[in-house]
């Protein structure tokens, strides 16, 4: 290792501590604030217990060794793959037509914007009673709330395409489909990449209540579960893979969008 090397390695460390400080010392803020809250949150001493950080990590500990915990973390990821999938198939194209067909934008816009703001689960009676229960009216419900961001945000890509673009294609009589699949499609990726990474959030947010919509597993069934069995420390546990796993899926969509750019 030369000099420069060692040097540059040396300072390297103290400037990943330093990055990682804040965001240690923020997590250990929430962690205490989570502490002094559990404690004061009933005055029967086993149940303030119960909704300690300490409780909250052993039970969390203690179902993931047992496997118990798999099955819903599996069932609830299912379901947001299936919807996000549901999601794009139907807002790319919805935002295509929207940016470039006037007629199309004219004519929808007002219905969009009055659907698009319709919570997601104000649509749970209805979903059950026209899909009756099960993995159906929980993608339903996901993919609603899925569609806006991906729809708008490629709206969005389409009218900040290059015109020189499209006036070139149409000066070598390229058809509309030609149009679409070599110069628009290609050029709205990075807008239906952050649509995608939006969907992820609002869709992260919206399963927790939706699966606990007559189904019997995921991630918001346990949760159910275990308010109804009074078992708080695993109720806290479930929140805790719930952040978890819906920072995962952020730093994924975050990855894609950065990948994509780089390129």
């Amino acid at each position: 290792m030369t000099p420069a090397t060692r040097i540059g390695t040396a300072l390297s460390v103290p400037s990943m501590l330093s990055r990682l400080a804040w965001p240690l010392s923020g997590l250990a803020a929430a962690v205490l604030s989570w502490a002094l809250a559990a404690a004061h949150i009933s005055d029967v001493a086993a149940i303030s217990a119960a909704f300690s950080p300490q409780q909250a990590l052993q039970a969390l500990v203690r179902l993931v060794g047992d496997g118990s915990l798999w099955p819903h973390i599996i069932t609830s990821l299912q379901r947001v793959f299936i919807s996000m999938a549901l999601a794009l198939a139907i807002g790319v194209p919805l935002g295509v037509l929207l940016g470039v067909s006037m007629r199309f934008a004219r004519a929808t816009s007002l219905l969009f914007q009055f659907l698009r703001m319709v919570s997601p689960l104000s649509w749970m009676p209805l979903a059950v009673m026209a899909l009756g229960v099960g993995d159906a009216p929980v993608v339903f419900l996901l993919v609603f709330a899925a569609v806006w961001p991906i729809m708008l945000n490629t709206s969005a890509g389409v009218a900040a395409l290059d015109p020189n673009w499209l006036h070139l294609a149409a000066s070598l009589s390229a058809t509309r489909w030609e149009t679409i699949s070599r110069i628009v499609l290609p050029g709205i990726v990075a807008h239906v990449l952050t649509g995608f990474r939006l969907a992820i959030g609002i869709i992260w947010i919206v399963l927790v209540p939706a699966e606990m919509l007559g189904v019997s597993a995921g991630l918001g069934y346990f949760i159910l579960d275990t308010r109804d069995r009074l078992a708080y420390s695993e109720l806290m546990a479930a929140i805790l893979v719930v952040g978890l796993l819906g920072y995962l899926l952020d730093a994924v969509s975050r990855a894609l969008y950065r990948a994509w750019r780089h390129d």
